[in-house]
């Protein structure tokens, strides 16, 4: 028997649904495309950019407005650097790109996924290769994302400081990564064991 015949059609609010998913998807991809390529030019400018940075927790003095100061542990701030090493400059471009390919790829899989599901068949080989894409892909390509800002960031603290700084750092926080590698492999299990159990289901109709 064809498979299809044991496809479902989805409800109007379904569909609707799953067309919203699929614009906001579009916004997604295009506003972060944009802010992507306007960072590229400020980073590619050199001069004036703002950089994010993370600190180990050193003790500063803040002052009071009513007077003598209280120490206070820095642990992040954005810096303005007046000119950009290249060594920093090629990071922080690469970091942006990586970002745009990152979210169009995961956008793009995912909406793929919403419009063959519209068909009313969530499951299917195709679908399961979909969503490991998309979780693969945005798993490792923001982690890359923070590998090279964290080289931007460094680089910049070593210009604006002098090297007089030497425990700026970007950190990473591994259990993030660690969540996010058992999310993907789970939703991707689920999908392979609903193909496996469909397929089964229509071997008995």
């Amino acid at each position: 028997m064809s498979s299809t015949k044991n496809d479902r059609a989805l409800s109007r609010g379904d569909v609707a649904a799953l067309v919203g998913f699929c614009l906001a998807g579009a916004v997604i991809a295009i506003y972060f495309t944009v802010s992507s390529i306007i960072r590229i030019i400020e980073l590619a400018g050199g001069q004036q950019v703002p950089v994010a940075v993370e600190f180990l927790g050193d003790s500063v003095d803040l002052p009071l407005s009513t007077g003598g100061t209280i120490a206070v542990a820095l642990e992040s701030g954005t810096i303005t650097a007046p000119q950009l090493p290249l060594i920093a400059i090629v990071p922080g471009i690469i970091a942006q790109v990586v970002q745009i390919i990152t979210v169009v790829v995961v956008v793009s899989c995912l909406i793929l996924l919403a419009r063959r599901t519209i068909g009313g068949r969530i499951f299917g080989r195709g679908r399961t290769a979909l969503v490991a894409t998309a979780g693969i892909t945005g798993l490792l390509g923001f982690a890359a994302v923070r590998f090279f800002d964290n080289m931007l960031a460094n680089a910049t603290i070593s210009r604006v400081t002098d090297n007089g700084i030497d425990n700026a750092v970007i950190t990473v926080e591994p259990f993030t990564f660690i969540l996010g590698a058992f999310v993907v492999a789970l939703i991707t299990t689920v999908f392979s064991i609903g193909d496996r159990l469909q397929k089964d289901t229509e071997g008995l109709v």
